[in-house]
């Protein structure tokens, strides 16, 4: 069995679209109501959006059902779904935990709250039948005020058991106005001794090299290749690994074609720019980790030996994985977790 690590799934994105159904027809059922069937929600569910801000208004749907005591439902499920199809070995899975606190609650009181989600998604992640290392990634997030989105640093620090880095979230198009703001949390964050990653670089409007040197991983960046080549000599020196997720970008309208991701693996392969293959949203896309690895050797983007690389490179910039080794000792590790565990 081929074992492979996925670096960038986000939780809400996560949730098949069959899964997301049956839970809103025997929990919350209408939610459900504006769809005539199921095949007309996993339509609205799974199309293509013209831009990145309406595709990420779906992960408010996911959100607003993804509580403290609906977790355990949907993270089974996706460990379940990883391992059975998928042959994952390695699974972070990031998102804002604020966004699963109850909205009725005082600021103060939902920061007090993310305590529990993250304790809670990490118990969940540990099903026994389903031996996946997993490990969280915590998302600052674009719609936040400052006060949130430190706190959020601050758990992910008291939270080294569960929580392997941290990410900003919301749209890369949102950075410019608060850059500072964001540079000194990621300054901070690195302080701490945190893992850094970022969604940065996925589209025109959100390029910015300034927080490049704060990042450990970069989230997508496939704008680098495509326009801003003369950065990946830096990018190689600092072993700095794209997250590339290419269904993501037709599903957003970033890029019209995927056959245009050529580029982007043929300057990052050229300039020893490692490149992890990822799914971002697979519930929302429909399309798991092994399929995103088919169509890239289908539209003749990737050979097999690029390939190989892509899937090696994963485990090498795996947060979590404390070791780095290849593939081929990793059913070891698997059945022993704990010892491959940052703590």
């Amino acid at each position: 069995m081929a074992l492979y690590a996925e670096l960038h799934r986000h939780l809400g994105g996560s949730v098949v679209p069959r899964v997301l159904w049956r839970y809103f027809q025997r929990n919350q059922a209408a939610l459900s109501e504006p769809f005539a069937n199921y095949e007309a929600f996993e339509d609205f569910y799974t199309r293509p959006r013209k831009t990145l801000d309406e595709y990420l208004e779906l992960h408010t749907l996911v959100e607003k059902v993804q509580t403290q005591d609906t977790l355990p439902y949907f993270i089974y499920r996706l460990i379940r779904g990883a391992y059975v199809f998928e042959n994952l070995a390695y699974l972070e899975l990031r998102y804002t935990p604020y966004l699963r606190t109850p909205e009725h609650l005082s600021q103060t009181e939902r920061i007090d709250q993310m305590v529990a989600i993250v304790e809670t998604v990490g118990q969940a992640s540990q099903a026994v039948e389903y031996p996946i290392v997993t490990s969280q990634i915590l998302c600052m997030h674009t719609r936040l005020p400052y006060e949130v989105n430190r706190a959020i640093v601050d758990l992910a620090a008291q939270s080294k058991s569960h929580v392997c880095g941290i990410d900003i979230a919301g749209g890369d198009a949102h950075y410019r106005d608060r850059m500072s703001e964001f540079i000194e949390l990621y300054a901070y964050g690195r302080s701490l001794g945190l893992n850094t990653t970022g969604h940065l670089y996925e589209t025109t409007e959100g390029c910015y090299p300034e927080l490049l040197p704060y990042l450990m991983r970069i989230g997508h960046g496939i704008q680098i290749p495509l326009l801003y080549p003369e950065l990946l000599p830096q990018l190689a020196r600092e072993g700095q690994c794209l997250e590339v997720c290419p269904t993501t970008y037709t599903k957003t309208g970033t890029l019209e074609s995927i056959h245009q991701l050529k580029v982007v693996f043929d300057r990052c392969f050229e300039a020893g720019v490692d490149i992890a293959i990822c799914t971002d949203n697979a519930g929302l896309h429909n399309v798991r980790l092994p399929f995103e690895y088919e169509n890239l050797l289908t539209y003749d983007i990737i050979g097999f030996e690029e390939l190989r690389s892509c899937q090696d490179a994963a485990f090498r910039h795996a947060f979590a994985w404390k070791h780095k080794q290849r593939p081929a000792s990793i059913l070891n590790n698997i059945l022993h977790p704990e010892l491959n565990l940052v703590g």
